[in-house]
């Protein structure tokens, strides 16, 4: 079995996970609003921006594979370092490659090898957050850590794209959020390093815990419903992953969609996450991770029933942002309160990239959806499949509540 160390690494504000994870949103932020943009002006279709989209999401639905590497090998910090620099690496070679429907083919390739590099930068963050977080802040540490993930989309989207739009050339804006990047990396100083998982020798063996660890998780009642609740479509906020895209179906202006998609679409998903992590604390984190998710839903019948107009679209996309911050930050409670300590980078990743697995496919749907019967259909859609998802998860629930579930034979 895999032996946890018992120091106790407790000794920094949960708001230190928000610059840590900011590279992460920015790399996302950039390409949803600042590269979609640029594409839909160029005249490459929504269908084309949503498959891209889609194709950033491959490493982040495939980590769990790799994870294991990040619990038995190197510091976490010193991953987080590589990942940081390689990620500053791929913002500035996605700025920089030409926003036609020639170029799409090697943005392809551009965004799949950026995403591939910071999902070692997330998995670093994700076990720094589980060792330095204590149980009754699991909320609070999720709400921070989530607040740098969408402020970092919203400054990644919205700065990214005033400076895509302002400056003399495109690759100034990706060299300007790669330096954003590098920087983040001085807030390790706030957090000691958690000592290595104890290791066997042999690195098959060293797997083979780490796959044991998880198994005790995924086994028990909570690991299950909190893979299942964070496996369905329910709180995928993957609309706004279009935002940019669809902006001409309300008139908004490159300007209006630099606002309230990046920077102060950032803010507001950050004052979500805060208030959603910080309520998470005090109620069933599950329970919490649902309702948000049908008052996302909600979100989307009304912005598809409203006039489409640019203060409808600045209206419902800020108040979309307000719950998808709630969603994710519920999203990292659920996931927290299930793993414990132990393998925590793999654990956290499998959970991830799970929930991932729904947003990359619900940005397909919605982009189709979109290509076939307009901006209104993108969004009933979501909603639709959503519901579908809530009451799947109910059912669940009670079939097991009937039943019972395994328990694990311990913590690892």
């Amino acid at each position: 079995m895999l032996s946890v160390p018992s120091a106790d690494l407790r000794n920094a504000h949960p708001s230190v996970f928000l610059f840590l994870i900011l590279p992460f949103g920015a790399m996302s932020g950039y390409l949803t609003v600042a590269v979609a943009y640029r594409l839909s002006q160029a005249g490459v279709g929504v269908d084309q921006i949503a498959a891209l989209v889609a194709i950033s999401f491959i490493p982040h639905t495939w980590k769990f594979l790799w994870a294991p590497v990040v619990d038995t090998t190197l510091r976490r910090k010193t991953w987080y370092l590589l990942g940081s620099t390689l990620s500053a690496i791929g913002i500035l070679a996605t700025g920089a490659m030409p926003a036609t429907a020639q170029g799409i083919t090697v943005l392809y390739g551009v965004v799949l090898l950026s995403n591939l590099a910071v999902t070692f930068l997330a998995m670093a963050v994700e076990s720094l957050m589980v060792y330095g977080t204590s149980p009754e802040q699991l909320g609070r540490a999720g709400g921070w850590f989530q607040a740098g993930n969408l402020g970092g989309q919203g400054l990644g989207g919205g700065a990214g794209l005033w400076m895509a739009q302002s400056l003399p050339a495109p690759w100034i804006s990706g060299a300007v959020l790669g330096l954003v990047c590098l920087v983040c990396a001085l807030a390790l100083t706030r957090l000691r390093e958690p000592p290595a998982l104890v290791r066997s020798g042999s690195y098959a063996r060293d797997i083979r815990n780490v796959l044991q660890d998880l198994w005790q998780v995924a086994r028990s009642r909570p690991g299950m419903l909190a893979l299942l609740v964070v496996f369905l479509p329910i709180s995928t906020g993957a609309a706004s992953n279009l935002w940019a895209a669809v902006a001409d179906d309300w008139h908004a202006t490159a300007e209006t969609v630099a606002l309230v998609t990046g920077v102060l679409g950032g803010i507001v998903s950050a004052v979500g996450c805060l208030i959603g992590g910080y309520a998470c604390d005090r109620t069933n984190r599950k329970l919490a991770y649902v309702l948000y998710g049908a008052l996302q839903a909600g979100c989307a019948i009304a912005m598809a029933l409203a006039p489409r107009t640019e203060a409808m679209y600045i209206l419902f996309t800020l108040l979309y942002a307000l719950i998808t911050g709630l969603t994710y930050a519920a999203f990292s409670a659920v996931v927290l309160e299930a793993i414990g300590l132990g393998a925590a980078a793999t654990k956290y990743t499998v959970f991830a990239s799970l929930s991932n697995m729904p947003i990359a496919y619900m940005t397909v749907v919605e982009g189709w959806a979109h290509a076939r019967w307009g901006v209104g259909a993108m969004l009933y859609a979501e909603a639709l499949v959503a519901a579908v998802a809530l009451v799947v998860f109910v059912a669940v629930v009670a079939l097991l509540g009937k039943r019972g579930a395994p328990q694990p034979a311990g913590n690892a």
